[in-house]
């Protein structure tokens, strides 16, 4: 899945390769810390991204497909940690002298290759990792999607 600067014509993982090893073009934003780092891996079958997210839940994230077919991720999480002159958390019905929040917010866009199952992707949480798995079309399938035109 390719940032969403990159157009669909550049191509797929060669142009995002090259680039990430020649001149880090879309590697700024994470330089500051407030990207989550993402692995995208390919089978026979199907795709698979994976996001770090410790302290997520299922909750905090958001993930669509767009009209456009790109696949968007997106996270946001929220605390609020009371703590009184001694450090020590306390609960909303006691009077505190310090307050801190906690604000994280995230979204990723990621252009969907061809011949992905766009309506059967799914995703799951688990020990702080998101984990959106996209399946292939079948060779069956992607000669579906074709469609012939009749010439009259």
């Amino acid at each position: 899945m390719l940032p969403s600067v990159y157009t669909r014509n550049q191509g797929w993982i060669p142009t995002i390769f090259n680039d990430f090893f020649d001149d880090n073009t879309w590697m700024p934003t994470k330089a500051y810390g407030t990207t989550p780092a993402i692995n995208v891996s390919e089978d026979d079958n199907k795709y698979t991204v994976e996001v770090a997210a410790p302290g997520m839940t299922k909750e905090d994230f958001n993930v669509h497909v767009t009209q456009d077919g790109d696949l968007v991720i997106s996270m946001e999480k929220k605390t609020d940690v009371k703590t009184d002159a001694n450090g020590n958390k306390v609960s909303d019905d006691k009077k505190y002298l310090r307050r801190e929040f906690s604000y994280s917010k995230f979204e990723q866009i990621l252009t969907l290759p061809e011949h992905v199952e766009k309506n059967n992707i799914s995703a799951c949480v688990d020990n702080g990792i998101l984990t959106i798995n996209i399946p292939k079309m079948t060779e069956e399938e992607k000669e579906k999607e074709n469609t012939i035109i009749e010439i009259k």
